[in-house]
């Protein structure tokens, strides 16, 4: 298989700009407070957090297995598990590159299509992406990000405008439907340039996973499997927070942001994150709940090398698994062939 000279490239500059933004992180760190953090983190706290997240993988193989049912009834649980695992590992070495990978792991099974497997990719993305907007909903209301957005952004917006606290609201909810009349007014317009029409796509896609949701079999079960995904996100998020003693006294409403900040630190298209995430959740323990620079950056890699280590662990033992199953599969293909090929012969 060619590798393009300009994939190379972009996979050099993106490892390149991980390590530029590990350095802006850490240059400032008093290593000596950096490992008295580690030494004093519960590691009990961070030992459960990372079989939350397998258990996680779990759930999130056999959602998958659900979504692919009107392709194939034939797909196993450690078999969408494995291929998840994979995708993970492969995700920490090449950004983007792990959902391919699954996909062209389940069509090698021969029990279903890679077009269908991707499709099926698309509509999970769809409901990631809901999920997220979903948590951030109750962030507005309770909470210290809450506290921050009304010192920062809400107070002085009403301020500068002299408007009370509802007519802000309604001046943005009006905003929001003049930019949806706009562009479905010019949809055609829009659609013509390169930009336009990616955006518009986009939308199109997610409208269609959403819809798609509601035909599948089972569904109750999907979404039933998506709010305990999700749940165990948060619960991952709040046991980091129990396990670093700087974070004693912030709770479940922080949890949850965290756990959306955290998200966009893996959103970033740098291997594995690192870097991005270290970066974006220090400056954000910083800003919003005063943690020194050493103690955040202690935070955000307690909790990125966790996450690492479990997919790095789970990825090989599920490669292990997988390259010994398609061992098995090849041996049957070739002992049917071979029973074939005798049969054929005495007649």
């Amino acid at each position: 298989m060619k590798v393009k000279a300009g994939k190379v490239v972009e996979y050099v500059l993106l490892l390149g700009l991980s390590a530029v933004l590990l350095w802006l992180a850490f240059r400032s760190v008093n290593w000596s407070e950096f490992w008295t953090d580690l030494k004093t983190c519960r590691w009990e706290w961070v030992v459960a957090m990372m079989l939350l997240q397998c258990l996680i993988t779990l759930m999130r193989g056999e959602r998958w297995r659900l979504m692919m049912r009107p392709l194939t009834k034939d797909l196993t649980v450690r078999e969408t598990y494995d291929a998840y695992a994979i995708c993970y590992l492969a995700n920490l070495a090449f950004p983007r590159s792990g959902e391919v990978v699954r996909c062209g792991l389940i069509a090698e099974t021969r029990k279903t299509h890679f077009e269908g497997a991707l499709g099926s990719v698309v509509i999970e993305r769809t409901w990631d992406i809901i999920c997220t907007f979903l948590c951030c909903i109750p962030l507005l209301f309770f909470g210290r990000f809450r506290d921050y957005l009304n010192e920062k952004l809400f107070a002085p917006m009403a301020s500068s405008m002299h408007l009370g606290w509802l007519w802000t609201a309604l001046a943005a909810v009006a905003v929001i439907a003049g930019i949806y009349f706009l562009i479905r007014a010019n949809k055609e317009r829009i659609s013509r340039s390169k930009a336009g029409s990616a955006i518009l796509g986009f939308f199109r896609k997610m409208w269609s996973g959403i819809k798609a949701t509601f035909t599948m079999e089972r569904k109750w079960a999907f979404f039933a499997y998506t709010i305990l995904i999700w749940v165990s996100y948060w619960l991952c998020s709040l046991w980091t927070i129990y396990a670093i003693p700087a974070a004693d006294g912030i709770g479940g409403w922080d949890a949850l942001f965290l756990m959306v900040v955290g998200s966009l630190g893996w959103i970033i298209p740098v291997p594995g994150g690192f870097g991005a995430y270290h970066g974006i959740l220090s400056v954000t323990l910083m800003t919003i709940y005063g943690f020194s620079q050493t103690s955040s950056l202690a935070f955000a890699a307690v909790s990125h090398e966790a996450q690492v280590v479990q997919m790095l662990v789970i990825g090989l033992i599920s490669l292990v698994s997988w390259g010994i199953a398609r061992s098995r599969r090849k041996a049957a293909a070739k002992a049917a062939e071979t029973s074939t090929e005798s049969t054929t012969s005495t007649e």
